[in-house]
Formats: C-alpha cells, structure tokens, sequence
C-alpha cells in the first residue's frame, strides 16, 4: 500500500506506543528493604493502569494509553529480578549501605542523608544512591572523618 492512502493519525499513534525503555544502571541493583517494598508497590499500581485500560475498544487509543505502562511493567519487573536485598546495617561505626549520615560541610551547612539503592534514591527527601559522589567517599569513614568532595571538605559528625 502506497503511504498516500496511510492517515497521519497511525503514524503519530506508532510513535506514541513505541517509547524508549527505560535505562538500566549498570551497577549492582542494591536495595533496601524499603526500597525493595516501594518497587514492588509502584509494579502493582502499574499493573492495576495497564489494566485499566484494557477495556478501551479503539485499538490507537488503547496503543497510546497502554505504551507508558507497558515500559514501566517491563523496567519495574527487571528491577525487582536483579535486586540484591542488603539488611539494614547492624554498627553505626562505619558508614554503609542503609546508613543515615549527618556531615557539616566547609560553609557550615549541616546535611543528613540516608545511603540507598538508585532507585530509592530521593535527595530532596533525604536520601541519596549509594553510586553518588558524596556516598562514595562516606563509604567506609568514621565519625569525624573528613572526606573531600567537588571541592568540599566534609566532615561526618553522625551515624544511625
């Protein structure tokens, strides 16, 4: 069939229904228990929107409305079959995967993070991915360490 006799619409639909994946990290998928609860979770409520738009009847409304779930059904499912679940750390000691840090950075700014998986990550909320720069170098430091970082010097002053 010549493109002349194709409607814009189906090629503008195929666009919408053919979205990217969602990239994968490539480091070790390390979770917490929390972050493993909260993966699970948004997989359900995805499920719960693809299946909610099964019933549509026109099958390019049912395309654009499915393709968003679908990919989050696919990266959700992937995340969740590699997640390496670390427990909670048992010292407060060291810094480690789970580990809440409290710094106070050169312009004396007084900064707590908890050390997470990427996908829990949320440094607004007060958590950051354990493959950040700032966690990486708390790695493995004690309380009253002082770790540079872009520039700064950080010094821990508190581990839970």
């Amino acid at each position: 069939m010549s493109v002349a006799f194709t409607k814009e619409e189906s090629a503008e639909t195929a666009a919408e229904t053919l979205l990217p994946a969602r990239p994968i990290s490539p480091h070790p998928n390390l979770v917490t228990e929390t972050g493993l609860k909260a993966l699970e979770l948004q997989l359900q409520e995805v499920r719960a929107a693809y299946a909610a738009v099964e019933d549509i009847d026109d099958v390019n409304e049912k395309r654009r409305q499915t393709a968003g779930p679908l990919r989050d059904i696919r990266y959700l499912s992937e995340r969740i079959s590699t997640a390496q679940l670390i427990p909670a750390p048992t010292s407060t000691d060291m810094v480690s995967f789970g580990s809440t840090v409290t710094f106070e950075r050169d312009d004396g700014r007084v900064q707590t993070y908890r050390i997470v998986g990427e996908d829990e990550a949320d440094p607004k909320a007060g958590s950051i991915s354990y493959v950040s720069p700032v966690a990486r170098v708390l790695h493995g430091k004690a309380v009253g360490d002082v770790v540079s970082v872009g520039g700064q010097d950080l010094e821990i002053i508190a581990i839970a």
